[in-house]
């Protein structure tokens, strides 16, 4: 790209002809092929005939028609008419046309003004939209001629030769390696911290095969713009061949410089940006490394490359700090250890799992029980009533809950504002959803939505599966399905936010893909959003509890969760929660949030980042999606597992911070401490009472001697264990009909859960514990498979629906 466009297209051969005029001795002809662009009318045949007895070849084009002229016969340079016809301006238009081709983008363009349009405001708007130069139209022809010949005559200087772009400010590719090297030259004694941050768009690929190569450009920039806006402490700006913005921060601490990038991370996602005249949104991408463990500029350029190419991966807009692993040049050794390391990790935890929480939860209290007992202190004791008065708040706070549920919000009568364009996500690994998402698809095809709605299926596959030539099939029959294939995605986070940039839609469901949401979902969804609120959380219900005696239990479980605790909690504390899944977010909040594919639960680690920024976070009881449940106690334990290890990994990121932050009230922190903090110790001290029970009966010489019938404890027990029978009462009360007529259910999922599912769930959480503390991260999929639709309760289904399956 140059300053001005220059380059000389070759001229045609041109054929004599006696109304040239001949040149005088010393000069040559201009000569060149000027391509005129105006309505047709007197002022384009004025300019045609000035032009022609200068000695230029003319053709014409009216605006509109240049693409197709300039492809047709290339011309040297263009000449264009600012008024039209009727008076009308169309300069912008053309000069838009022109620049928009990129045959265009190198020819010289000068615009002619008339008489009364001349004027200085008028002239520097051409300029600044991108003509070279502009004239009136009562101009002397020699002049026009003489203007023509500069453009077409003068030596193009490229921009990368310039220091820096005289109109942005950005320094050319290898002058700002130039500023970098100087930066690393100076002496360690002034030279104190310092951050190279590349900042690339996940988006550019994209952009680049729809748009062309002059979109890297541009992005880079959109984004110094941004940098530059948000100040910081960006000091020098660049960018590269690539499109990257390049960022030199010295002088600066790294938590500094991270703190900084996140913010400007957060305020590119959160722009809508024009990039050849398209609306677009962008995905940054930024990795960085410390100045201090460099000498020059190459290795520090190539490894904060590294890190970017880490951070498309997730596009979850947190800057990347490069690590050695990351090195492009040497990646396998690395990657391979620390798979190996992983897998090592993981059956090391499986191993010892079950034990471990034993010992701690139990040998050793009760080891500790003795000891303060041998030194005269009875600790046991104290810690009974510590129990005792846990089990009995934690009773009392599920009562609570369903109490608040019955005067839970109700959803406005009406929508705020008309209803806009929508979009749904479905986040897939293929692999896994191969039996389910074709049904899931045509579920989502029959919803009935007043505006206009898309549907995303956001996947990622390790091969080729034949349901994706199903799926391009459904696509080409129907525009609303567009499917959006992930490269290199591991994670539901990742699907998702690779789809964030791409939905056109003012608000976004997000989706498993098993879900088959109710028909009107989306027009609820939009009376909470058009009404003041940016999050609302639907109601799941399982649609296969019939498969088994697991399914159903968790089916009963579910609308313990969505029609009694979510919207008992949301009305008791003045907050919601997003659960994952049958959720809708105002894109403009998702697009600021993203998803953290690094945390097992990333629906509720989005959920604290956007209370955080004051979101409203509503929850619907009556905004109902269907889902399918484990059907064996196996799947149920790892997806159980990975969802107490993710609630772990967000009490200990955002607990700390929520309680002492000014965004919520105080009744909004006591939500978040029940919430993230008391539900992390809960597990423990329910185990917590047969250490004590133990350290008792080796007091009294054996069990048999300890007095059972103590009225405190037995008034405890009662209060205790009446939370889960008032907790199943309300879920019949308040759960959908197709459930609410199983009575059955309701009955032995009480019995199931007072004497094996709570201890199930507690177990499982205290698992999860110690797989946090020992590192093991790993995400194990819930399998899926075909199920007969008959295990389906008929209420469930909606009319021709596809074929059932299940977890």
């Amino acid at each position: 790209m140059y300053t001005t466009p220059l380059r000389r297209a070759p001229a045609r051969p041109k054929t004599p002809t006696s109304s040239r005029p001949v040149p005088a001795p010393g000069q040559q002809p201009p000569g060149g092929h000027v391509l005129a662009v105006g309505s047709p009318g007197p002022s384009r045949e004025l300019l045609t005939r000035t032009l022609k007895l200068t000695g230029y070849e003319v053709t014409h084009a009216v605006p509109g028609d240049v693409h197709r002229q300039v492809r047709l016969a290339p011309p040297d340079a263009i000449v264009a008419l600012d008024d039209g016809p009727d008076g009308r301006r169309q300069g912008l238009d053309v000069i838009r046309e022109v620049r928009a081709d990129p045959a265009g983008q190198a020819l010289p363009l000068l615009m002619v003004t008339g008489a009364d349009t001349h004027a200085p405001g008028t002239v520097a708007d051409l300029l600044r939209s991108g003509a070279d130069d502009c004239l009136p139209e009562a101009s002397d022809p020699c002049e026009l001629s003489a203007r023509i010949a500069a453009k077409l005559h003068r030596v193009p200087v490229p921009v990368e030769n310039l220091l820096r772009d005289p109109r942005t400010g950005l320094y050319s590719g290898p002058h700002f390696m130039d500023e970098l090297d100087r930066e690393l030259s100076r002496p360690p004694a002034a030279r104190r911290g310092g951050v190279l941050a590349v900042v690339g768009v996940a988006e550019m690929a994209a952009l680049e095969t729809r748009l062309g190569p002059r979109v890297r450009r541009e992005v880079a920039e959109r984004l110094a713009g941004v940098a530059e806006r948000s100040g910081g402490v960006c000091d020098r700006l660049g960018w590269d061949e690539a499109g990257q913005l390049l960022v030199l921060m010295p002088g600066v601490d790294e938590e500094t410089a991270a703190r900084s990038l996140r913010e400007f991370a957060a305020s590119v996602a959160g722009t809508r940006f024009v990039v050849a005249d398209e609306n677009v949104r962008l995905t940054p991408a930024i990795g960085w490394t410390p100045l201090a463990e460099y000498a020059d500029h190459t290795r520090a350029a190539e490894h904060a490359r590294d890190a970017v190419s880490e951070a498309v991966r997730h596009r979850d807009l947190r800057p990347v700090r490069y690590e050695p692993w990351m090195r492009a040049s040497a990646p396998h050794g690395h990657r391979r250890a620390r798979a190996g390391f992983r897998v090592l990790l993981g059956r090391l935890t499986r191993l010892i799992s079950p034990v471990l929480p034993l010992v701690l939860g139990i040998g050793v209290p009760f080891a500790l029980y003795r000891q303060a007992y041998e030194l005269g202190w009875d600790a046991a004791g104290f810690a009974y009533w510590v129990v005792v008065a846990g089990l009995v708040l934690s009773a009392l706070l599920i009562m609570m809950e369903c109490l608040f549920s019955l005067d839970a919000t109700p959803r406005p009568d009406r929508a705020g504002s008309p209803y806009p364009a929508a979009s749904a996500v479905i986040a897939a690994y293929l692999p896994n959803e191969a039996a389910t998402i074709v049904d899931t698809v045509e579920s989502f095809l029959r919803l009935d939505y007043p505006g206009e709605l898309e549907i995303v299926v956001a996947y990622n596959t390790p091969h080729a599966l034949p349901v994706e030539d199903t799926l391009r099939d459904m696509a080409a029959r129907d525009p609303r399905l567009v499917l959006l294939p992930v490269a290199g995605s591991t994670s539901k986070a990742q699907n998702i936010n690779a789809a964030v940039t791409r939905v056109r839609g003012e608000f976004v469901g997000i989706f498993d893909a098993d879900h088959h949401p109710a028909t009107d979902a989306f027009r609820h969804a939009w009376d909470w959003l058009s009404n003041g609120y940016d999050v609302v959380q639907g109601h799941c219900v399982v649609r296969n509890g019939d498969s088994s005696w697991v399914a159903q239990t968790v089916g009963v479980e579910f609308e313990t969760i969505y029609a009694v605790s979510h919207p008992g909690r949301t009305r008791m504390y003045g907050f919601g929660v997003f659960g994952g899944s049958n959720g809708f977010w105002r894109t403009d909040l998702l697009a600021r949030t993203r998803m953290h594919g690094s945390m097992l639960t990333e629906d509720i680690d989005s959920t604290m980042r956007a209370l955080n920024e004051g979101a409203r976070i509503a929850m619907d009881r009556t905004l109902i999606s269907r889902e399918l449940a484990p059907t064996l106690l196996r799947p149920l334990w790892n997806q159980r597992s990975r969802w107490a290890q993710g609630w772990l990994q967000v009490s200990l990121r955002h607990l700390w911070g929520a309680l002492r932050s000014p965004v919520f009230s105080r009744r909004q922190k006591t939500g978040l401490f029940v919430l993230l903090g008391w539900r992390e110790v809960q597990p423990w001290l329910t185990l917590q009472i047969l250490p004590i029970l133990l350290h008792a009966a080796w007091r009294a010489g054996g069990a048999d001697r300890l007095d059972w019938a103590v009225p405190v404890c037995l008034m405890a027990a009662a209060v205790t264990m009446s939370a889960g029978v008032v907790q199943a009462a309300f879920a019949w009360r308040l759960a959908v009909p197709e459930l609410r007529r199983r009575k059955a259910w309701f009955w032995r999922y009480l019995l199931v859960s007072t004497f094996f599912y709570t201890h199930f769930k507690n177990m499982v959480a205290r698992q999860a514990h110690l797989k946090e503390a020992l590192g093991d991260r790993q995400w194990r999929v819930t399998p899926r498979a075909a199920v007969p639709e008959a295990a389906v309760p008929e209420a469930a289904v909606p009319e021709a629906a596809g074929p059932v399956v299940r977890t």
